[in-house]
């Protein structure tokens, strides 16, 4: 198949490139040429700024594809200009969105017939945590306007693996392999839901390849911080009750993947991805996540989440806290 993805050289998306070149699929690429391009050869390289609507897509022109998978599109500008130009350009369009869509739901497990956020104006182009979701809901909402049944929508639980950005999933894997006391959040009850980067494509590949139309959410295995501890090999644990880390006003990118039961979007760390799983979605062993990060992380490194310092700082106060045991 020819196949154009939108983005395709960072982290997912460079995932998705990959496993589509393996698959001896004929792959172009559109981005800005401003990040470091390490694609297979095989791939066509296009330029375009999608911030500029339609006409930064003006590589495109009298192009054809079977499918196009949009992994870069996170305002309306991005997603309405290549929707709309590419209608009768390819065959099937499939939008990367996230499971930020759904907001902060009360319980779960979360399904695709959980409600979603109101969308957000298609005015807006500033992304942050705020606008994420409502802006993701305004993109597929463009996507399924303009394609109807000739569309598939992923949601993505939060995905790990190498050439994340992010120090997210690669934190923990990194301070496990560190040794030495390590913080580890709550009391091991709360849980932890990734999806390895691999499995996401290996699915954008699947409903490339058959059409599927409809949205799916993508998720992963769903484990407790003592389990994920385990996973991860650390040793010298020392948990750090919720309310400390509450009191300390540490978010869940500060100190990554922490959702306490309860708290702001634990219910996104209970996404169901059966719908997916039924079609054909593959579940990496969380062990084996780890060991490709980890492996990843011997040559790469990244801007630390949460420093050395501060995690002492916080071990300190709950060796300190009446009531409050580690173990």
């Amino acid at each position: 198949m020819k196949i154009l993805v939108l983005g395709g050289t960072q982290f997912v998306g460079r995932h998705i490139v990959e496993e589509l070149v393996r698959a001896g699929h004929t792959v172009s690429v559109l981005n800005r040429g401003r990040s470091a391009d390490e694609l297979p050869i095989p791939v066509e390289r296009l330029r375009g700024d999608r911030d500029d609507g339609p006409s930064g897509l003006g590589s495109l022109t009298g192009r054809t594809w079977d499918v196009c998978i949009d992994v870069s599109g996170y305002t309306a500008r991005q997603v309405r200009g290549s929707a709309e130009m590419l209608q009768s350009c390819v065959g099937h369009y499939v939008y990367l969105s996230a499971v930020s869509v759904y907001g902060d739901p009360v319980f779960g497990p979360v399904y695709e017939t959980q409600p979603r956020l109101p969308p957000a104006s298609e005015n807006i182009i500033e992304v942050n945590a705020e606008t994420y979701g409502p802006l993701k809901v305004t993109c597929e909402n463009i996507v399924q306007e303009v394609y109807s049944d000739r569309c598939t929508v992923l949601r993505p639980q939060v995905v790990a693996g190498p050439y994340d950005p992010l120090d997210r999933f690669s934190y923990w894997v990194r301070r496990a392999t560190q040794g030495g006391p390590m913080l580890a959040p709550g009391d091991g009850s709360d849980y932890v839901q990734v999806i390895d980067a691999g499995d996401v494509a290996r699915f954008t590949r699947l409903v490339s390849e058959n059409g599927f139309a409809g949205s799916f959410n993508l998720a992963g295995p769903r484990l407790t911080w003592k389990e994920f501890m385990a996973v991860l090999g650390a040793r010298n644990i020392l948990w750090v009750a919720a309310e400390i880390i509450r009191e300390a006003g540490l978010t869940e990118f500060e100190l990554p993947l922490y959702r306490p039961k309860g708290g702001r979007r634990s219910s996104l760390m209970h996404v169901s991805s059966e719908r997916a799983v039924e079609l054909g979605l593959t579940l990496t062993d969380p062990q084996v996540t780890v060991n490709h990060v980890r492996t990843w992380l011997l040559n790469h490194s990244l801007p630390v989440a949460l420093s050395t310092e501060r995690e002492a700082e916080l071990i300190g106060t709950s060796s300190r806290s009446p009531g409050v045991a580690n173990r």
